[in-house]
C-alpha cells in the first residue's frame, strides 16, 4: 500500500504522543521534500521534527510534474500541493492531508483521502486505541481546529457521544 501524507497530519499526531498510529495502520508513509523541510523547519525539538529525522517507516519521495506542483501552489500551500503530486505520481492508495482546499484539489484529481480524524476512527476500528475523545481532546487543545459539529460526529459514530 502506498501512503502519501502532508505536513499537518504528522505534525498533530506527533504533537499528541500518536504518531504510532499512523505506522500501525499503514505501516510505511511517503512524504514529498517539501513536506519534509515544513516539518523539520518547525524546530529540532518538536516532536515531529525529531520522528522525520528518526523514524524509518517515514520515506522522503520527489515529485517529476513541477508543472502542476506550481499550478496547485496558486491555490494551496506548498507541502500541500507536492503531496498531491506525488499521491498521482505514485498512484497513491492514500492522501493524508486535513487542509479543506488540498482535501477538495486531491478529490477532484480522484485521489483518495483521510485526515487526522480519519485516521483516529481507523484507529479506533482497527483496535489500536479504545477512546477517541482524550485524543481529540488533547488535539484540539494544541491547537487543531475542528467545528462542533464534527466533533461531535466522530465521537457519536464510535458510540463516545454524550
Amino acid at each position: 500500500m502506498i501512503i502519501v501524507s502532508d505536513t499537518s497530519p504528522i505534525s498533530n499526531l506527533a504533537t499528541v504522543g500518536q504518531l504510532d498510529l499512523l505506522k500501525k495502520i499503514y505501516g510505511e508513509l511517503i512524504i514529498p521534500e517539501t513536506v519534509y523541510q515544513e516539518i523539520i523547519n518547525a524546530g529540532a525539538t518538536e516532536p515531529a521534527t525529531l520522528a522525520v529525522n528518526s523514524l524509518e517507516w517515514i520515506k522522503k519521495g520527489s515529485v517529476n510534474n513541477l508543472t502542476l506542483v506550481m499550478s496547485l501552489q496558486t491555490k494551496l500551500d506548498p507541502g500541500e500541493a507536492e503531496a498531491i503530486v506525488l499521491a498521482l505520481e505514485l498512484k497513491a492508495d492514500l492522501l493524508i492531508v486535513d487542509e479543506r482546499k488540498g482535501r477538495k484539489e486531491a478529490t477532484k484529481l480522484g485521489i483518495p483521502i483521510t485526515g487526522t480524524l480519519g485516521v483516529l476512527l481507523k484507529a479506533k476500528q482497527l483496535g489500536f486505541i479504545s477512546s477517541i475523545k482524550p485524543i481529540l481532546d488533547d488535539l484540539v487543545n494544541s491547537g487543531f481546529w475542528v467545528s462542533s459539529d464534527i466533533y461531535q460526529q466522530v465521537l457519536a459514530l464510535v458510540g463516545e457521544g454524550e
